[in-house]
């Protein structure tokens, strides 16, 4: 990296102290790639402009950071539109029973669906990866192999993190770190090999396919038991169906006892989304710390 950008960098990174790391790695890796591009282009050339001249066209560290801050203060961290700002914190029952309109809980819940999918996915294509680059190492095509596989983690990690933001509402980074064409073999290898977040992704890409078994599970358990619940008036009361056989003998629900358990299935299913909600939360969190370079 050449040593202006370093120090351009750095300038940036501490302008935008206290914004969130995602932001803070778009903007680094953004300016990275627009100041290198743009002295390779003045080298090209023939022209020698000073570095100040870029960072003129550009934007100072200051300026760059405030039009971020403009920006992430104007743009909602996922698809759903901002809430609306409201008088007070609202009331338990409110909260409670509110989750039932809250986009945000049936974007979580489908991500704890959809995780078993994604995470058998991932594994298979970390798994596949890691054990290729250590049985391809020896040979000549190891080497672009292995940096082939660390650049796909590093487009997997991003996928996944637009995924995390757009159903769970975390912010997470919308573009790749930069990563400068035509370095030597080596070199490349070097810059994958130290970057942190790349062995993170990898790890989580690994742990997502035991975590997305317990998500997929839990939620699947979850909301049969809330429909079961539910439809007990049509299934017990209506179809006639035995609560259970012991001894060959059919046991039944009373008819006063239905609406209690419709009651409580609809009591379950509010319970279900508060569960997807909380743990969307934690596992954006988790996703932030595995996926996110640390400023």
């Amino acid at each position: 990296m050449h040593k202006d950008i370093g120090e351009y960098l750095e300038a940036l990174k501490a302008a935008l102290q206290g914004a969130d790391p995602a932001t803070i790695q778009d903007a680094l890796s953004d300016a990275e790639e627009h100041l290198t591009l743009a002295l390779e282009r003045e080298e090209a050339a023939g022209a020698q402009a000073p570095f100040s001249a870029v960072v003129a066209e550009y934007g100072s560290p200051d300026e760059v950071a405030a039009a971020y801050r403009e920006l992430e203060s104007r743009t909602p961290v996922s698809f759903s539109p901002p809430a609306a700002p409201r008088d007070g914190r609202p009331s338990f029952w409110k909260r409670f029973l509110g989750i039932a309109v809250d986009l945000r809980a049936y974007a979580a819940l489908f991500y704890l669906f959809a995780s078993l999918a994604l995470g058998v996915l991932y594994f298979t294509i970390a798994a596949t990866g890691l054990s290729l680059s250590l049985g391809l190492i020896v040979l000549i095509v190891g080497l672009p192999f292995v940096v082939g596989f660390l650049i796909a983690v590093r487009g997997i990690a991003v996928v996944e993190g637009r995924i995390v933001e757009a159903l769970l509402g975390v912010r997470m980074p919308r573009r790749p770190v930069f990563l400068r064409k035509g370095l030597a073999w080596h070199r490349r290898i070097g810059v994958l090999f130290s970057d942190r977040s790349t062995w993170t992704a990898i790890l989580y890409l690994v742990l997502m396919m035991p975590l997305g078994i317990v998500y997929f599970t839990a939620a699947l358990v979850l909301l049969v038991f809330s429909f079961t619940f539910l439809a007990s008036p049509l299934l017990l009361g209506v179809i006639g169906l035995p609560l259970g056989e012991i001894g060959g003998r059919c046991y039944f629900v009373p008819d006063w006892a239905l609406p209690l358990c419709t009651i409580g299935g609809a009591l379950l299913f509010l319970l279900t989304l508060h569960f997807a909600k909380w743990i969307g939360g934690v596992h954006g969190r988790y996703a932030k710390a595995m996926l996110v370079r640390s400023s």
